[in-house]
């Protein structure tokens, strides 16, 4: 049973890892109309990820491969129940890839504004839609007795899932702005230190609303929250991160304003796995259909051979990480290879 716990915190971790690192890419990209004035500040945004997006998104794969190997009813059930959302939200990352490789392919300023445009609304749709799905995980979907789901794609946008996709737009366009202040000078350093508190601010006041109205769900995942006093330990401290990064922010003291919006998204996705944990994927029309990290696992033979591969090979995925990271530190100078 151990190994099924083991893996259930790997998961959460390479989730928490994409979220963290593909999310200030998101939030770039939403940002760039409102910091971006012109083409080469535009330019300029491209470039703070230009390096790492694409490496960012290394951990979105790992946690397919993770879930598709450790719980495969899990993966096969998510697959056949939300088939048409995730062809959808393939199709964004697409054209957020296309975008950022074709934008700067051609100098004419059509052609720029158009994927400039696919660039923020692709960043924006799958922010929007990975809250979605959140939200849906966390209500519970219809399981019958052989795991399938079958949910209407129109179901799928209830109001508690549409506000807490706008809660992760606001928190992943938050990050963005933070990361930006690591990389930017002058007047567009200027302008996203001025913008980063107000995000700050309104991402403060919807999060605040969407933890009182979970709290007043019927869902399992909310009674866990009554039921269980030590998972306010993980929303407390993601609080004081956010306190701590607007005090950086103010002081100028920008890497450690981004290490704090790091830590807030990390402990917001550990407190909704602890309030989920033991369920992978809740049912909503009976709780014993519920997928968990037992019954929807693979054997123990498969997770420990698994286990070994992990701790060969995750040290090589956070090496390459952080070497890029390293490499390409500091503020963005443009030059003749930049996008």
């Amino acid at each position: 049973m151990w190994l099924n716990q083991v893996w259930f915190v790997l998961y959460v971790v390479i989730l928490g890892g994409y979220v963290i690192l593909d999310g200030f890419d998101l939030g770039v990209g939403m940002l760039s109309p409102f910091v971006a004035r012109t083409d080469h500040d535009r330019r300029v945004l491209l470039n703070s990820i230009g390096p790492v997006w694409d490496g960012n998104e290394v951990w979105l794969v790992l946690g397919g491969g993770a879930l598709f190997a450790a719980f495969p009813i899990v993966y096969a059930s998510l697959f056949s129940g939300f088939y048409l959302a995730l062809m959808a939200v393939l199709l964004v990352l697409i054209l957020r890839a296309v975008a950022i490789e074709f934008r700067s392919q051609r100098p004419g300023a059509r052609w720029r504004r158009t994927w400039d445009t696919f660039f923020t609304v692709s960043s924006t749709g799958i922010a929007f839609v990975l809250g979605v799905a959140l939200a849906n995980v966390l209500r519970g979907v219809p399981i019958d007795a052989q795991g399938n789901l079958t949910v209407e794609f129109t179901a799928l946008f209830s109001p508690y899932a549409l506000a807490l996709g706008v809660a992760a737009v606001l928190m992943l366009a938050l990050h963005g702005g933070i990361f930006l202040t690591m990389k930017l000078e002058d007047d567009l350093l200027a302008r996203v230190e001025h913008l980063v508190p107000r995000l700050m601010v309104a991402f403060f006041v919807v999060m605040t609303a969407l933890v009182g109205w979970t709290l007043l769900l019927d869902e399992e995942f909310a009674r866990n929250y009554r039921d269980r006093p030590w998972t306010a330990v993980f929303p407390a401290a993601a609080f004081v991160a956010v306190l701590v990064a607007w005090r950086s922010i103010r002081t100028h003291a920008h890497g450690r304003a981004f290490t704090a919006s790091a830590a807030m998204i990390g402990l917001l996705m550990a407190s909704v796995a602890a309030a989920l944990y033991p369920v992978m994927l809740p049912a909503s029309n009976d709780p014993d259909r519920s997928l968990t990290i037992y019954n929807a696992a693979s054997t123990s033979e498969t997770l420990t051979v698994m286990l070994v591969i992990a701790v060969i090979g995750l040290p090589f995925v956070l090496m390459y990480t952080g070497g890029v990271y390293y490499f390409f530190r500091g503020r963005v100078r443009l030059d003749e290879d930049s996008y």
